[in-house]
């Protein structure tokens, strides 16, 4: 086939056929396709869209690419979770060891930092020692042993999705709703998960910029992964502020294990719970959702889920003294505090603009091959509703970089939007969307 004839299709909006995507990926990934040619054709892509068809062929062309994990032998149903990206998101450090003591096997295999959003294994890696690359009969022994395992992707699961991923990273292809999804299916399929419960982002620090594309994100994920044989829903949360009170990987990590021991900020176990809730539905272990958030949270209450954390960073090979002891972490070089300019009331706080500056800071990478500062990040003192003094500390960050102390101070000021009048708290979890329905969260029962 010719490449330069299957580009200028795409640009003018035709259809791929499935013989004409999978000829496309292969030859990418075979080397016989240059990059200067699929940046072309992931263009035309980001501008034309994919149809449901295309989209299918697609991501099981992705997923055949590399191995797919036959995870039969392991009993339980294998439910996974996976965000579309936030700031101060470690929901899934408290979710996979919570929902593996509930008795749902969790086959986790997550991702890095991502411009303004963090990712869940950097927070893993903040933990001396802990391994995110396992190999596939580590991982399975792992899921059989104690029910969970977070890893990162190995070079023969969805490899087309590597190479895809990274060069979408550098040509500004990656808010592209068709390649978010095989993306991500691509990696769920292939790591062997039979339902996926999805944290589709909407606001500020959403992926993804307007309300409707984020709906269409979540439609066509459900759409999609049901297709490929995956049981798939969505619930949709907000992100216009960070989500508990932690930014960066330390930080993040000390406030996942706070929260396993019963003193989670009140945000992030609203949208911990949610999640687990329908995970638990999912995996058929509860008819009830509002009974499945009684039965997480007694879960956490009797210390169980701790303990499967504690089981999971053990095996993983990472140190528990700084779990058990966490002031024994070596703290950043320079804590700064940001106070209130006036007195008022907090009416929000820009979660975009605080991930850029906790990346700035050392928590982020501003390149790929930039090294992550697990001690570098925002811990905020307020939040949204709360009523400030001039002078009273709203947050403090941390760094080992003295030349961005003024820059991250005035950033972080302006991220704060303070006003006399009360401002109306809004709910976290906004609804559920799957195969057959599209309701309210706050309408399960």
């Amino acid at each position: 086939m010719n490449p330069v004839a299957l580009i200028e299709k795409k640009r003018n909006g035709a259809e791929l056929s499935d013989d004409e995507i999978r000829w496309i990926v292969n030859a990418y990934t075979s080397g016989h396709m240059p990059d200067y040619q699929m940046s072309a054709m992931l263009m035309a892509i980001y501008f034309q869209g994919m149809n449901r068809d295309e989209l299918v062929s697609l991501t099981r062309c992705m997923i055949e690419s590399g191995n797919v994990m036959d995870l039969s032998g392991i009993p339980g149903r294998k439910i996974d979770k996976h965000s579309t990206g936030g700031v101060g998101d470690k929901v899934s450090l408290v979710l996979a060891p919570l929902m593996a003591a509930a008795g749902v096997v969790v086959p986790m295999m997550a991702g890095r930092g991502l411009g303004h959003t963090g990712g869940t294994l950097d927070k893993l890696e903040a933990i001396p020692g802990f391994q995110v690359r396992l190999s596939e009969s580590q991982f399975k022994r792992q899921l059989k042993e104690i029910g969970c395992a977070i890893m990162g992707q190995t070079e023969h699961v969805a490899p087309a999705d590597r190479q895809l991923y990274a060069l979408r990273d550098v040509t500004g292809t990656v808010p592209s709703i068709p390649l978010i999804c095989s993306s991500i299916l691509s990696k769920k399929k292939a790591e062997g998960a039979e339902g996926l419960v999805l944290d589709v982002k909407i606001g500020k620090g959403a992926f993804l910029p307007t309300r409707k594309q984020t709906i269409e994100l979540a439609g066509t994920l459900v759409d999609i992964g049901n297709a490929l044989g995956i049981q798939t829903q969505a619930l949709i949360t907000n992100m216009d502020e960070p989500l508990g009170n932690a930014i960066g990987n330390w930080l993040e990590t000390r406030e996942a294990v706070n929260a396993l021991q019963g003193n989670g900020p009140e945000d992030l176990m609203q949208v911990t719970l949610a999640l687990g809730s329908v995970m638990l539905v999912l995996a058929g272990l509860s008819g009830n959702y509002n009974a499945a958030v009684r039965d997480l949270q007694r879960l956490i209450n009797s210390g169980r889920a701790l303990e499967k954390f504690e089981e999971l960073i053990r095996t993983q090979g990472g140190d528990l003294t700084v779990i058990r002891h966490p002031d024994t972490y070596k703290e950043a070089k320079f804590a700064v505090d940001v106070t209130a300019a006036r007195d008022g009331i907090i009416h929000g706080i820009d979660a975009r603009q605080l991930g850029m500056t906790a990346v700035s800071l050392g928590a982020g990478r501003m390149k790929k091959e930039d090294a992550v500062d697990p001690k570098a990040g925002i811990l905020l003192h307020k939040k949204t509703g709360d009523s400030v003094r001039s002078g009273e500390r709203i947050m403090s960050f941390y760094t080992d970089r003295p030349e961005i102390r003024e820059m991250a101070s005035r950033e972080l000021t302006q991220a704060v939007s303070v006003r006399p009048d009360s401002v109306q708290r809004i709910d976290l979890v906004e609804r559920l969307i799957s195969q057959d329905r599209d309701v309210l969260y706050s309408e399960l029962n």
